[in-house]
C-alpha cells in the first residue's frame, strides 16, 4: 500500500484517544420547508475540527420508494447519520444522491451510500477524478479523525440537463458553471424549491477556490431568471424569496473583482490587499474576512500577471 500523507493521518486518528472520540458527534437537525423537503445547514464558518467540515448546507427529499439526497457532506461519519436521519424522515432508504459539484465539504460523504445511486453531471464526474485525491489529502489533514474511513467517490450515473422523475419526484437539473468549472442547479418541481449548490450564498461571503467570476456572474443572471420560489444556497440560511441571496451573491462578487483589481493596480501586496476595508454592506456576512484573504491568493497571482505584464512581452 502506498503511505500517503492521507493513509498516514487516517491511521494516527484511529489509535484509542477516548477525549477526543468522545467529541466527534455530528448533530444533523432537518427542517422542513417544503411538503417532503428538508433542509441541513451546515456552519457558517471555515473547514474545521470543531465542525467536522459540516459546514455545507444539503437537501432531503421524500420520494415514493426512496430518499433523495441533493449533496450528502465531507465525511463517512457525517453521511451515516444523515443516512439514519433521511430514513427516519421519509421512512424509506435514501435511493438516490446528486452531488452539486466537486468540493469536499458537498460530496465526500457519498461512500456511506453504497445502495444508492450517486449522480452528477460529466464534467462533475472528471473534476473528481482529476482532483478528489488532493482534496482527500487536505481534508485529512484538516480534520483527522473525523474522515477516518472516508474515500472519494466519483458518481456512477450522469445527470443531464432537463426535467426527471426521480423516485416519483420531479426535478429539474441544470448543469452550469462558476463557482467551479462544474456546477448543478437542481429544482423541486412540487414546492419550486431550487437547490443551488455553491453557485449561491447567502449572508456567508462566498469561496472562490475554482472560480471564474465572469462566468458566474452570467450564472447568477440565469438563476434570477429562472422559475423558483424559496432558494437552498450551498452556505447560510434558506431564501424564502429566492432573489435575495442570488442578489447578495452577485454584489460580492462583483465588489470582490474591482477591489482585487484596485489592489493590484495601487502596487498593494497580497498581505495589505487581505486587510482593505470591506464595505459596510456587507457586515452581516459570515467568514467575509477569511474568504476575502482566500480569494487575494487564488485570483492575485494571475491578476498581477494580466495587469503588469512582462517588460519583454
Amino acid at each position: 500500500m502506498r503511505l500517503t500523507r492521507r493513509t498516514l493521518l487516517g491511521g494516527m486518528a484511529a489509535l484509542p484517544v477516548a477525549v477526543r472520540a468522545q467529541s466527534l458527534d455530528y448533530r444533523i437537525e432537518p427542517v422542513e420547508v417544503g411538503d417532503g423537503l428538508w433542509i441541513v445547514r451546515g456552519a457558517d464558518a471555515p473547514i474545521e475540527r470543531g465542525n467536522g467540515g459540516a459546514i455545507a448546507n444539503l437537501a432531503i427529499l421524500a420520494g415514493d420508494e426512496a430518499a433523495i439526497l441533493i449533496d450528502c457532506g465531507p465525511s463517512l461519519r457525517y453521511g451515516r447519520v444523515l443516512d439514519a436521519v433521511a430514513r427516519k424522515l421519509t421512512g424509506k432508504p435514501v435511493g438516490h444522491v446528486f452531488l452539486t459539484h466537486l468540493h469536499p465539504d458537498h460530496g465526500f460523504a457519498a461512500g456511506a451510500f453504497a445502495n444508492a445511486e450517486v449522480a452528477g453531471t460529466a464534467e462533475v464526474r472528471r473534476e473528481l477524478q482529476a482532483t478528489a485525491a488532493g482534496y482527500a489529502d487536505g481534508m485529512y489533514r484538516l480534520l483527522g479523525d473525523w474522515m477516518r474511513g472516508t474515500e472519494p467517490v466519483v458518481p456512477a450515473a450522469t445527470v443531464t440537463a432537463g426535467e426527471r422523475l426521480v423516485a416519483g419526484r420531479r426535478l429539474v437539473f441544470a448543469p452550469m458553471a462558476g463557482h467551479s468549472p462544474a456546477d448543478l442547479v437542481v429544482t423541486d418541481v412540487a414546492t419550486g424549491t431550487m437547490i443551488a449548490g455553491d453557485l449561491v450564498f447567502h449572508d456567508r461571503a462566498p469561496s472562490t477556490p475554482d472560480a471564474d467570476l465572469a462566468t458566474w456572474r452570467k450564472t447568477l443572471g440565469t438563476l434570477a431568471a429562472m422559475s423558483h420560489k424559496g432558494l437552498l444556497p450551498g452556505h447560510g440560511p434558506f431564501d424564502p424569496g429566492g432573489q435575495a441571496a442570488i442578489a447578495q451573491t452577485l454584489d460580492w462578487i462583483d465588489w470582490l473583482e474591482s477591489s482585487l483589481r484596485g489592489s493590484v493596480a495601487a502596487g498593494l501586496d497580497m498581505v495589505a490587499a487581505g486587510e482593505v476595508a470591506i464595505p459596510a454592506r456587507f457586515d452581516g456576512l459570515k467568514a467575509a474576512r477569511y474568504e476575502l484573504q482566500r480569494s487575494v491568493s487564488h485570483f492575485y497571482p494571475r491578476l498581477e500577471a494580466e495587469l503588469f505584464p512582462r517588460a519583454d512581452q
